[in-house]
């Protein structure tokens, strides 16, 4: 994997415009971004070598395909062994209906934001699923009640003050 030790305006624009659509034709972003299309290409090829860009995916209206429940669930834990942790961390990893999981501090080992049909939905997943991971003690679960902001966009300001000329 090639190392970018800092990236210049042009990166950092390909960075942006691919973030606010993945879709677009090389031409399509070598134009927005002030390059022609050879060296578009090699700068969006080296930033997905240099692990900058991790791929490229569709975002999917969770309320169109039928899961209208949110639910942010905080995993308590018997331990916090090495082995008990990564027995935990594959087991979660298994489940589609977390997508997606952090380690955090305070109060629990895991939070969790978890997609249900419904709430009765929910409820068996957490007791049938959530329950039986190795080594839960115990689960907090708080609901979304309405998405304020939701948005894989990564904020890139801090990188504009760093970026070449």
């Amino acid at each position: 994997m090639p190392f970018m030790e800092s990236i210049d305006k042009f990166d950092l624009a390909i960075l942006q415009e691919l973030q606010a659509d993945g879709r677009l034709t090389n031409a399509e972003l070598a134009q927005r971004v002030g390059l022609s299309a050879a060296p578009c290409w090699r700068r969006v090829r080296a930033l997905e070598e240099a692990g900058f860009i991790k791929g490229y995916h569709a975002e999917i209206d969770r309320h169109k395909i039928g899961l209208g429940v949110l639910a942010f669930v905080r995993l308590d834990t018997e331990r916090a062994t090495g082995d008990a942790a990564r027995a935990l961390e594959d087991a979660i990893r298994q489940l589609p209906e977390v997508i997606a999981c952090h380690y955090i501090s305070g109060t629990g080992m895991f939070e969790l934001q978890v997609v249900a049909e419904d709430l009765d939905g929910f409820s068996r997943f957490a007791l049938n699923s959530l329950m039986h991971l190795p080594n839960v003690k115990d689960l907090h679960t708080s609901f979304s009640l309405g998405e304020v902001k939701a948005s894989r966009a990564l904020p890139l300001g801090h990188l504009a003050k760093k970026a070449k000329t």
